[in-house]
């Protein structure tokens, strides 16, 4: 009999294929990240989608922004999709074809599968599967694509709640948890993205601080030159 992998399993083998540092500031979202993938992939009852997909490259990508050093990201993505014995380039394939399926298309086209395109099969199975095993990266892969299908619905908070209302209608899931993992993502965004900002701020202010003092050191030099000289 196979013994379940444990989240200490998933973190070793994460941190043997990103064997740099994680910058302190974004450690958490990473481990976060990590540990909400595994404890899906070790769940009997979840199944891999495209909306999942969506929802785990839609949540890196943008609490990662302002990442340093840049070229470490891709390496912490991929060392988090093969920590739970997944390909990432399928995750970023499925999460991009998804997009562009969803792209220009009405909202509702979700919800109709002769029109749903690509992802009509996954729909489909979700709402007919009274074993879904729904996520907050579910959710976030679908308000993902509410934001490529109707850009204005996600502006109004009004249109919004009714929309995830007919949404969770049609897909037999809990409304109140949807809103409650949105409202939390977007919340968590917002307070990542001010920190993000502040911390620009911060280097900007500390680069400027180290020219100046750079500036002043090439004047004092140029000065005691100019004394020797005369």
């Amino acid at each position: 009999m196979n013994s379940v992998r444990t989240v200490s399993d998933t973190k070793r083998s994460f941190y043997s294929l990103h064997t740099r540092p994680v910058n302190s500031i974004f450690r958490r979202v990473v481990e976060e990240l990590m540990v909400e993938m595994h404890l899906l992939a070790v769940h009997t009852d979840f199944r891999y989608d495209p909306f999942y997909a969506l929802g785990v490259v839609t949540t890196f990508d943008r609490f990662m922004q302002g990442y340093r050093p840049e070229t470490d990201k891709e390496s912490i993505f991929t060392a988090l999709c093969k920590a739970v014995e997944s390909d990432p380039q399928h995750y970023r394939n499925d999460a991009q074809r998804l997009v562009a399926t969803a792209s220009g298309a009405a909202w509702d086209s979700m919800l109709i599968p002769d029109k749903a395109n690509d992802y009509r099969d996954a729909l489909n199975t979700i709402a007919s599967n009274p074993k879904f095993k729904y996520s907050r990266l579910f959710a976030v892969g679908l308000y993902t694509v509410l934001e490529a299908t109707s850009p204005d619905v996600v502006k109004d908070t009004t249109k919004l709640n009714e929309t995830f209302k007919q949404i969770c209608q049609a897909l037999n899931l809990s409304e109140e948890k949807v809103q409650k993992d949105l409202d939390l993502y977007r919340s968590n965004l917002e307070k990542m993205t001010q920190m993000q900002a502040v911390m620009a701020d911060a280097l900007a202010a500390d680069r400027k601080k180290r020219e100046e003092r750079e500036q002043a050191k090439t004047a004092d030099v140029s000065k005691d030159s100019a004394t020797s000289e005369s």
